[in-house]
């Protein structure tokens, strides 16, 4: 098999989300129930969705598809010290509220997030919420706001599969003119961290290695990268 068939065989079956000038959304094993319920909408049984999953998983990218897709305005935790439910909702009754874990511990974030829910579902709205962990989770001390997101659909994003993580690869690398072999993108995916901020962080230092030793992308030269960085991840170690 040819290189560059091999390369497509990676991304083979992987469907794609439009995302407004990102990248495509890859859609996969991991992400698949995330996706399908972002694909229900407006047909959700009750107000909101919650999307949960690790740091640079995907879910904040999947959350810009859907904002995007129904004119929705993106919220964060910092809003809620700020404006007021009527100015969060905006005029059309969607909402997506990005990083919205972070919310718990603060009585006064708590009480405008409970109103804007309250708010939005009146309107027959829904807010999209994303965070690091399923609401069970938040700490929430507000007990009519903590049943609320309790009673909400909740679908997780996994780190990204094989497939999903090396198409990403493959498309950093070739953002950045480096012609790689599928040598390349197993050894990377087999050591790894595995997660999208991971994956930028490994081609940029192999792109800054490369550039410094004049060499090509090699296994020796992806092995010095991964092993003078530890396995490239957000702190520069394996999680």
């Amino acid at each position: 098999m040819t290189t560059t068939a091999t390369h497509a065989q990676l991304v083979l079956d992987l469907g794609h989300r439009p995302a407004l000038g990102r990248a495509d959304f890859l859609v996969s094993q991991c992400n698949a129930d995330a996706v399908a319920w972002v694909d229900r909408w407006p047909d959700w049984p009750s107000p909101g969705l919650v999307i949960w999953g690790p740091a640079a998983s995907g879910k904040s990218h999947l959350g810009q598809v859907w904002r995007a897709r129904v004119g929705a305005p993106m919220i964060t935790p910092a809003d809620l010290d700020q404006r007021e439910p009527p100015e969060l909702a905006g005029e059309h009754g969607t909402v997506y509220f990005d990083g919205a874990d972070t919310i718990a511990d603060n009585p006064e974030r708590e009480r405008v997030a409970l109103h804007l829910y309250n708010l939005v579902a009146e309107r027959d709205g829904q807010i999209l919420f994303s965070a690091r962990t399923p609401p069970g989770r938040w700490s929430i001390a507000l007990a009519d706001l903590r049943s609320r997101l309790n009673a909400l659909p909740a679908a997780t994003i996994a780190p990204p599969d094989d497939p999903v993580l090396g198409a990403v690869l493959l498309k950093l690398f070739a953002d950045r003119q480096l012609n790689v072999g599928i040598e390349i993108i197993q050894f990377a995916i087999a050591r790894m961290e595995r997660s999208f901020e991971a994956a930028e962080r490994l081609v940029a230092a192999v792109d800054i290695a490369a550039l410094a030793s004049q060499r090509r992308v090699t296994v020796p030269l992806l092995r010095d990268v991964l092993e003078k960085n530890d396995g490239i991840g957000p702190t520069g170690g394996r999680s």
